[in-house]
């Protein structure tokens, strides 16, 4: 397929992209909100020179984090722009970052919405996190002369297959590009075959996230409202995922006194989460309530964006959802840099080289079942002297695979020197 034919191809698909944005509207009403900005449509021009970062969604937008702060640090002079794709991304940027960042939508790729993007901003530089391919707007960046580098970049075999599927696509996009850092060799060999003609391996940025001490102070919070129970953090749960956990678990906690935290992924889904807790006869209590966690409490609903370390650092042992069933699982290493012990289900290909890593070095237990999950949660509940043991080694791995903010910040100093 051509550029040209790809765009033909949106246009026909504009119709079924805004019945979409309906349709998504209806569990999450912020949908309906800043459709202007999905079309190039924009307010107030910038009043400062522009560093661009696309985050598309939570994922990307908490990686992004210490590129932030760095970037911020490095050029006083210039705003950082995150432009999104979906309304928790922006949350989760408002939650981070507050306003210490410009945030919109990212345009969808039609020639005429990137122009009037491009003519508003005028960017010095744009970053791409992970991956994240828009074929016009990386030519439009080129013809610009607006350095365009795709960060962090990871490429699933699943994802890989679909690019593929456009090669000629894919080949023009990945070599309009300025530069394309990977997170690991893996991820560097699917992007060359699909035509990238240079990669350069940094690592994942996502290693250099440090908790942040306001964040560890609410996590102790969590603990004094908690009182003295043993906590076990379901993190990140998605779809159909709650409901095996709660199930197993009921049959697995040995101590009828500890307590299952649950922290759905998505907002829309808080209260679909408490209903299944309800229906299974437990008592439960919403983190949003903001008072203690009752001794007869079995449930604590996590219903509250932007607190993941809290909740990591108040736990006691987490499973990482998105991994029990076919998501590819969401981030590990922010539970292990808390010191928590890990356990994944068996899809992790979002995380694949960090959770074999995790895995090897002892500071992750992979499990098959919600079954197993519960069990092997159950007995770290009761063996202090292993739970210690997966602290430290969680620990270690992640202060021993940072450094990748430093080696991209290298990059946006050689595309774009002194900020220009």
């Amino acid at each position: 397929m051509s550029r040209r034919l790809y765009t033909l191809a949106l246009w026909l698909l504009l119709p079924w992209g805004l019945l979409h944005l309906l349709w998504r509207a209806r569990r999450q009403p912020d949908y309906l909100r800043h459709w202007g900005e999905r079309f190039g449509f924009h307010a107030a021009a910038p009043i400062a020179p522009l560093i661009w970062i696309h985050a598309v969604s939570v994922g990307e937008t908490r990686a992004a984090q210490p590129l932030v702060t760095e970037l911020k640090e490095r050029y006083p002079g210039h705003r950082i722009l995150l432009t999104h794709m979906t309304p928790t991304g922006r949350q989760t940027s408002e939650a981070l970052f507050g306003d210490g960042v410009d945030r919109i939508y990212l345009p969808y790729d039609y020639p005429f919405a990137v122009r009037r993007f491009l003519d508003h901003f005028r960017p010095r530089i744009g970053l791409i996190m992970e991956t994240e391919l828009w074929p016009n707007l990386i030519a439009a960046c080129k013809a610009r002369g607006v350095p365009l580098a795709l960060v962090n970049a990871r490429l699933s075999e699943k994802s890989a297959r679909g690019y593929a599927r456009f090669p000629r696509l894919a080949r023009e996009a990945l070599g309009n590009l300025a530069a394309i850092s990977a997170q690991g060799e893996a991820d560097a060999a699917r992007l060359s075959g699909l035509g990238a003609p240079r990669v350069e391996v940094f690592g994942n940025i996502k290693f250099d996230i440090a908790p942040p001490a306001d964040q560890l102070a609410k996590g102790e919070d969590f603990r004094r409202r908690i009182g003295q129970r043993k906590v076990f953090l379901a993190a990140s749960t998605r779809e159909g995922e709650e409901a095996l956990i709660l199930d197993a678990w009921r049959q697995a906690a040995a101590d009828a006194t500890a307590l299952l935290v649950i922290v759905p992924r998505h907002p829309q889904r808080f209260d679909e989460v408490a209903a299944l807790v309800a229906s299974r006869g437990l008592r439960l209590q919403r983190r949003s309530d903001e008072v203690a966690v009752g001794a007869d409490t079995q449930v604590w609903l996590g219903d509250s964006m932007g607190e993941m370390f809290p909740y990591y650092a108040a736990a006691d042992v987490a499973f990482v959802g998105g991994s029990l069933l076919p998501y590819g699982s969401q981030n590990l290493i922010e539970a292990a840099a808390c010191g928590t012990p890990v356990l994944l289900g068996p899809s992790t290909y979002n995380f694949a080289e960090a959770a074999r890593g995790a895995i090897a070095c002892g500071a992750v237990r992979q499990c098959e079942t919600a079954e197993e999950i519960a069990a092997a949660a159950a007995g770290l509940l009761e063996n202090a002297g292993e739970s210690r043991r997966m602290r430290e080694a969680g620990l270690a791995f992640v202060a021993r695979h940072r450094g990748a903010t430093q080696r991209t910040l290298a990059l946006i100093e050689k595309l774009n020197p002194a900020g220009r």
